[in-house]
């Protein structure tokens, strides 16, 4: 894949004449290489140094500084990103990003809660990511954004009935049904049933069997699930007969849910962004083939680059480096310029306020764009 090539530089900073006196900027990136984060570290990475590479091909971060990356293999492992977040700031990293889930954020937020260095997780979408310190700032809509626009969306199909499928292994399995729920359940719907899974688990039959009996009947049934448990989950459902709306999570913008062929068509799911024609996000990945001769495949190669876009933009408005500077800074960013979508902290528990996109899977392995809408701060159900 097209990240790993990235990460043979463990390293980087692109020299470019006339940036000899641009002031150094130095970004500690967690960064898993396998395990369970990979399919989603690793194309977020890739798009977070594309971008990188630009900045500094033009001078660096709003052309006075220039970025410097130390990017570690985490290989999905919370203990030993705790132990590389540990080493990236002894070598004076001055912003973390950190892997695409809460768990190994949380974990990393806890190590640089001493100093406040800025932390921002790659594409951690629970909520509760942020409650260990006022440093720690998500990237994309979270789950609680994303629960309350499907949950809206599942309402006007007509669908009554919800049966939860959710894992209390991560915050994000746990976390997003939950929201669904809550707001399926403000917005008149019932919840029918839940089931629990364990991640990595085999075998669904049983939950399926649970579901088939469940009474009413399930119009939708909702998970967060991610590879390899939800291809293991649908293959159950759609093997027992099951042709029941199933709808889930960013998660499954992935091409290898996508490229389960039949048993996925139909399949609803929530996203980042998509890439409508004459948009930034059309263009990104234009340049982004070009220069890597790969096309992005899902959003978090485009957030990957939002999060550089980001980070420029707190900077100008702190005028500082220093971390304390920097945090304020991003926490008041209001309508911030982002190429996935537009971006809001303030106000915010620094989770940013999104747009969040619907989007179905056809049965060839597309992804078709449904709705394009932001969740209402006033209605969101709470962490």
């Amino acid at each position: 894949m097209i990240f790993r090539k990235f990460l043979l530089t463990t390293t980087s900073a692109l020299v470019v004449a006339g940036a000899a006196n641009a002031e150094e900027y130095l970004i500690g990136v967690m960064s898993a290489q396998s395990g369970y984060l990979a399919p989603y570290d690793g194309p977020a990475y890739a798009g977070f140094q594309f971008c990188v590479d630009q900045k500094n091909a033009n001078g660096g971060l709003n052309g006075t500084h220039m970025v410097r990356t130390i990017v570690k293999d985490t290989r999905s492992d919370i203990a030993e990103g705790v132990k590389v977040v540990q080493e990236m700031l002894d070598d004076g990293a001055q912003f973390i990003v950190s892997s695409a889930d809460a768990d190994p954020t949380i974990a990393a937020a806890q190590i640089t809660l001493a100093d406040g260095i800025p932390t921002m997780t790659f594409a951690g979408t629970a909520p509760v990511l942020t409650q260990v310190g006022e440093h720690v700032f998500g990237s994309y809509p979270a789950d609680n954004q994303q629960g309350a626009v499907l949950a809206a969306y599942a309402r006007d199909q007509g669908f009554e009935n919800v049966y939860l499928v959710k894992s209390p292994d991560s915050a994000y399995t746990l976390g997003g049904p939950e929201y669904f729920g809550e707001a399926f359940e403000a917005l008149g719907g019932n919840i029918v049933g839940t089931s629990n899974y364990s991640l990595n688990q085999p075998d669904f039959s049983a939950i399926v069997t649970t579901i088939k009996a469940a009474e009413p009947t399930p119009d939708v049934i909702v998970t967060w699930a991610w590879e390899p448990d939800f291809p293991a989950f649908i293959k159950a459902v759609r093997g027992a007969g099951l042709d029941t709306q199933v709808m889930g999570g960013d998660v499954l913008d992935t091409p290898t849910v996508r490229g389960l062929g039949e048993v996925v068509g139909g399949v609803v799911h929530t996203s980042g962004g998509f890439p409508d024609e004459g948009s930034a996000y059309a263009q990104f990945i234009a340049d982004f083939t070009e220069a890597n001769g790969t096309a992005p495949d899902n959003n978090y190669y485009v957030n990957g680059c939002d999060i550089v876009n980001m980070i420029e933009q707190a900077l100008a408005a702190a005028g500082s480096t220093e971390p304390a500077a920097v945090v304020a800074a991003m926490a008041e960013i209001e309508n911030g310029q982002g190429i996935m979508s537009n971006f809001t902290f303030k106000g915010t528990d620094r989770m940013p306020l999104r747009e969040v996109v619907v989007a179905r899977i056809t049965g060839d392995g597309q992804k078709e764009f449904v709705k394009r809408t932001m969740a209402d701060p006033a209605t969101l159900p709470q962490p």
